[in-house]
């Protein structure tokens, strides 16, 4: 029977490594699919890997009718035996909604890969739908580290290296940057206290004489 599967978990967990390498062991046992993502770190219409690795793939606007999409596909006589859906997280509930409609309706396997929560600690609505309407839920075994060794369970969004808790929920950056706005993992214990690496190590580094003698 296909299903609708959400894997999930914080940045640097490894999602978009699993979509390209998912797509790859279905392309190798001769199935035809398709390639959804939404604002991905390279830019619009690419997956792409922290690793390295890139597929091209099909650009979801807020407006874009998925289910729609793929019958038109389909009434060409184009063959699609899988679609995978990156960045699953920034997808419209009604998206996620068509999602479900073209496993049941059209027998056809959905792959959805993305983050649950967002800077805030608060479910993006994307993956809120994922959670209701999905046949399964996998976290994905690839455990991303808080800055102090800890498993990292919340993403941060930091400005000019400064975190912060409001503003808009979805503002492009990348874990990679140094500046501007970027992400980073946290332990929850961290994120609580807004401790992030930066912050860690400049208190470590501080030239204040330690409240001891030796």
């Amino acid at each position: 029977m296909p299903e609708l599967i959400y894997y999930c978990g914080t940045m640097d967990s490894g999602k978009s490594t699993l979509a390209l390498q998912t797509a790859h062991n279905h392309q190798s046992r001769g199935r035809t699919g398709l390639i959804f993502t939404s604002q991905d770190r390279a830019g619009s219409g690419v997956i792409s890997s922290r690793l390295g690795l890139q597929s091209p793939a099909i650009e979801v606007s807020p407006e874009m009718d998925i289910h729609k999409f793929v019958v038109e596909q389909l009434s060409i006589g184009n063959r699609i035996d899988y679609i995978i859906c990156d960045e699953a997280q920034f997808y419209q509930p009604e998206q996620i909604e068509g999602l479900a409609k073209i496993v049941d309706g059209l027998g056809i396997d959905v792959f959805a890969f993305g983050i649950l929560s967002d800077f805030r600690t608060k479910l993006f609505p994307g993956s809120a739908r994922l959670v209701e309407l999905a046949d399964r839920v996998n976290t994905l075994q690839v455990e991303a580290l808080c800055w102090c060794g800890s498993r990292a369970t919340h993403n941060a969004r930091t400005i000019d290296g400064t975190m912060v808790v409001e503003g808009e929920q979805v503002v492009v950056g990348d874990v990679e940057r140094k500046n501007e706005v970027a992400y980073e993992v946290l332990c929850r214990r961290h994120h609580m206290r807004q401790v992030t690496a930066r912050i860690s190590r400049a208190a470590h580094t501080s030239a204040d004489p330690l409240p001891f003698t030796l």
